[in-house]
């Protein structure tokens, strides 16, 4: 017999009453009943109830394991009474009569459960994660996103694709965030930079002549720290293909994103990929308040300035008289009383608005009727207008933000967020998808009135150099992000292959043509030697495998991640160096005050 088991604490069943066999695994729990012990016995695949008795030569062992012992046990099969039969578990017909037991590692006191639900702050979880990992929904979590990952790379082959290994230690390079440095001990005063993506690699590969590349590629990122994203490092599926454009690059990404969420979604409904829609980024702002829209939500906010424009209504009507401003509706159907429209007021407060107003329409004498201050000031005629360009009635309701829309926008896509949640309006039960296209390459600065890039540097601008010659901020790009659920799940692009549109397209956001190629020399320099049109995205891993796990952290589908403080509070991570380490970089550091 092999000497730690003969089978998985999943394997046992009535077949293999009377045999003798041999399980290791961790005490998942104890239970005495009068002097017989019951031990449930966890391995990675299941668990299998064990017991020993007082005339047994070992029960003065067993009566000494505790909750997350490892052992090993050697003990007959038998058959559960009917009455007993756990139906639960695949090993619930039988238990096992312990008949030898070794202690492999005996475990202090536990700091967590691993047994039961008890929640525990998440400090606790991350120092001891070895401990919180064992618990079966970390476990169900860590498997979902190894097959996840197997699945994707399947596709990706499938697909006529190959993978391809880029470096992690590279040249540091502005690519929308902070880069983490490595100091060099063969060059110092010089540092390498971990690779935010690797997106000047895939690229070079496409000159190189490799036509398809995808990786399951680590990228390296100091961040802030946020529910849905890691503040240090995260895994993608990195994609690139030659000789494409943006709708080729949805037609071969889509089907394997679908594919993965109709394999692994528990039977949710999964939006088919070929009808996922295109929303410009202009539109998604307007209509959801945000470039990752949860479409689950059937809410579109509409313009409705035109209606308060010299009303009676006068903070819409004196801000309307501005530049740039604009006074936006988000429809509440079903929301239509005076309770939920407080409430939603409230919110807006909580968000740092003065308020939110609202117009709701309930029945009156002779038909209905709208009700609310906005409606008693503006006055029936506009009130009945706003009313039908929402295609509203009896029992609903509308609520108005107003202002520069980058200033209420965020705020306006919370609130169509939260009503389409207390209302019941957000499908729960769906994940639904959409490519947000057109973005725009460039932003400006409202204070220095300097113009940056906005999004990614290496986008091809619609309409090519002509674009870049007219308004900067008038430049979109062939950039794309796929959205589910509210999350941006995909970014991507047809990238900038021509080095005089390059130079440009930098030139305009004030890198000189000597910093590009400080910055991206090896880029643009075989750029110059007969580079192919192409394009290619990258797929969130983590944030994937959360939305299938249904779960709102990503941290529960990491097996070890930082703390909100980018912290590693199992392994010490950061640490300070020794001092022999800092002479050999020839570094110095020098205290904060």
């Amino acid at each position: 017999m092999h000497a730690y088991r003969s089978h998985t604490c999943a394997d046992l069943n009535i077949s293999h009453v009377g045999a003798a066999v041999r399980l290791s695994g961790w005490v998942h729990r104890v239970r005495d009943h009068g002097g017989l012990l019951f031990i449930d016995l966890r391995d990675h695949y299941g668990i299998t109830q064990v017991l020993c008795d007082p005339d047994s030569p070992v029960f003065a062992q067993v009566e000494k394991v505790r909750s997350e012992w490892c052992i090993r046990i050697d003990g007959e099969v038998k058959a559960r009474d009917a009455s007993l039969v756990n139906a639960k578990i695949p090993t619930g017909e039988i238990e096992v009569f312990i008949r030898d037991i070794e202690v492999l590692g005996a475990a202090k006191e536990l700091p967590l459960m691993v047994f039961g639900d008890q929640e525990y702050p998440e400090e606790t979880r991350l120092r001891y994660r070895f401990l919180d990992l064992r618990r079966d929904a970390m476990q169900r979590n860590m498997v979902l996103r190894s097959d996840v990952v197997a699945s994707m790379r399947k596709r990706m082959w499938d697909k006529g694709f190959r993978e391809y290994q880029t470096p992690i230690i590279t040249a540091s390079s502005p690519e929308g965030a902070r880069d983490f440095l490595v100091p060099s001990r063969l060059h110092p005063g010089k540092f390498y930079a971990l690779p935010q993506a690797p997106q000047q690699f895939k690229q070079l590969l496409m000159v190189s002549g490799f036509d398809k590349y995808f990786q399951i590629a680590p990228c390296f990122r100091d961040e802030d720290p946020r529910a849905d994203r890691s503040p240090t490092d995260f895994y993608q599926l990195d994609m690139e293909m030659s000789f494409v454009t943006q709708q080729d690059v949805f037609d071969t990404i889509s089907p394997v994103i679908a594919g993965v969420f109709e394999e692994f979604g528990g039977g949710r409904k999964v939006d088919a990929a070929g009808d996922w829609p295109q929303i410009s980024y202009k539109d998604a702002a307007l209509w959801y308040g945000t470039d990752k829209p949860d479409l689950r939500n059937p809410i579109k906010m509409q313009i409705v300035s035109e209606h308060f424009a010299g009303s009676g209504f006068a903070i819409f009507a004196k801000l309307l008289e501005q530049d740039g401003t604009q006074i936006r509706a988000i429809p509440a159907p079903g929301g239509g009383s005076r309770k939920f429209c407080d409430r939603m007021n409230a919110f807006a407060q909580k968000e740092g608005l003065p308020g939110m107003g609202y117009i709701f329409w309930r029945e009156a004498e002779g038909g209905m009727e709208a009700a609310g201050p906005l409606a008693k000031n503006i006055g029936p005629e506009r009130t009945e207008a706003i009313r039908q360009q929402l295609g509203l009635g009896v029992g609903d309701a509308a609520f108005f933000l107003g202002g520069k829309p980058k200033q209420f926008e965020a705020v306006a896509g919370k609130a169509r967020t939260v009503i389409g949640e207390e209302l019941n309006l957000t499908d729960k039960d769906r994940f639904a998808f959409a490519w947000i296209v057109d973005f725009p390459i460039y932003e400006q600065d409202a204070e220095t009135g300097k113009i940056d890039f906005e999004h990614n540097p290496f986008s091809m601008p619609q309409g090519g150099m002509d674009a870049l010659l007219g308004d900067p901020l008038a430049v979109r790009g062939f950039q794309y992000d796929l959205a589910c659920n509210g999350y941006e799940l995909v970014s991507g692009a047809i990238r900038n292959h021509k080095p005089e549109i390059m130079f440009k397209a930098f030139e305009i956001a004030g890198y000189g043509k000597d910093e590009v190629e400080k910055r991206f020399g090896g880029m643009v320099n075989a750029f110059q030697y007969g580079a192919p049109p192409h394009g290619g995205c990258a797929a969130g891993i983590d944030r994937i495998v959360m939305l299938l796990a249904d779960e709102a952290n990503i941290r529960e589908v990491i097996l070890f991640p930082m703390n909100q403080r980018a912290e590693d509070l199992m392994m010490g991570a950061p640490s300070e160096p020794l001092s022999q380490q800092l002479m050999e970089l020839n570094l110095r550091v020098i205290p904060q005050e």
